[in-house]
């Protein structure tokens, strides 16, 4: 169990098992279904704002990425996106909610546009914290990309090299990601560090988020492109919430092209709004998520309750 279950008051632990993840996390709250999925390097506990506010209007489900947090996978994968998003669509209807609407940070938001690409009649609505979808980026990638994001090409390389470099020292890799990320991780919840810093520890999850990276080098990139060929695209409403910071993706090199306008090749109903923080939206900038994500959900899932 996760010793950031403090943060959230009136939740329940969740411990769901599907035939390949066991998953673990919280929730909480009573109403339509909202499936919180937090990024890199973190767990739910990124959350813990967020989610209790949330809960007053919504039933909330924040579990751990497969092999993140207190989550474990059950077989050796791949793990690229489409996986992740099957066996959560599997977790959710196990716990009775065909139909949900998913807020995604970092690599939750990765994991949610392709679970709204792959599974259309399960997301009712989505909303993008912090990213612009993987093919756009890496056309874009430059030497200021790579600086600030050097963990996207050391866990790609291949054989034990980034397994061996993150086992050397966990905390102190950690708390400099951390760092950077939130410009001071004096700025972030000390239980929620603890967490991040309890998971990291973990080979298995170190693991586990190496080939999260891996899988967006090839697989997911791959698995965009198809769409992208054919024409798929996301039908449920989109909300783009992007920090005041520089986002990298084909076509915004100039500042001619907003968030906004890159996820408008991923589907149509699209809004977005930027926001004075760091990367970390869901703990730095809480309150301003909880302003926007209210009323798209309210909006979004109004729909799915007269169903």
């Amino acid at each position: 169990m996760s010793r950031a279950l403090h943060l959230f008051e009136g939740f329940s632990a969740l411990e769901h098992p599907t035939s390949r993840v066991r998953f673990a996390g919280v929730i909480g709250g009573e109403g339509p279904p909202v499936l919180l999925l937090h990024g890199y390097p973190q767990c739910h506990a990124t959350w813990h704002d967020v989610a209790p506010a949330l809960a007053e209007r919504y039933t909330v489900i924040a579990p751990d990425l497969p092999g993140y947090g207190k989550s474990r996978v059950l077989d050796a994968g791949p793990w690229h996106k489409r996986a992740v998003g099957t066996e959560l669509v599997a977790m959710m209807r196990a716990l009775g909610h065909d139909r949900f609407a998913v807020v995604g940070h970092d690599r939750g938001a990765r994991v949610g546009y392709r679970l709204a690409l792959d599974h259309p009649d399960s997301v009712s609505a989505y909303c993008s914290l912090a990213v612009v979808p993987t093919l756009d980026v890496w056309p874009a990638v430059d030497r200021q990309f790579a600086k600030g994001a050097f963990h996207w090409f050391l866990f790609v390389q291949p054989g034990d090299l980034p397994e061996r470099m993150l086992a050397a020292d966990p905390d102190a890799f950690l708390d400099a990601t951390l760092n950077q990320m939130a410009g001071g991780i004096e700025k972030l919840h000390p239980a929620a560090v603890a967490a991040y810093r309890e998971a990291f520890r973990e080979t298995s999850v170190r693991q586990a988020m190496i080939e999260d990276y891996r899988a967006a080098y090839d697989v997911d990139a791959d698995h965009d492109a198809a769409d992208r060929a054919s024409g798929h695209r996301m039908t449920c409403p989109v909300m783009v919430l992007w920090a005041d910071e520089r986002l990298v993706a084909s076509g915004m090199e100039t500042g001619a092209l907003t968030a906004s306008d890159v996820w408008r090749r991923w589907a149509d109903d699209v809004r977005g709004f930027d926001i004075a923080c760091g990367h970390l939206l869901p703990e730095q900038a809480a309150e301003a998520v909880i302003e926007k994500v209210v009323p798209f959900l309210d909006a979004s899932l109004l729909s799915l309750t007269k169903d």
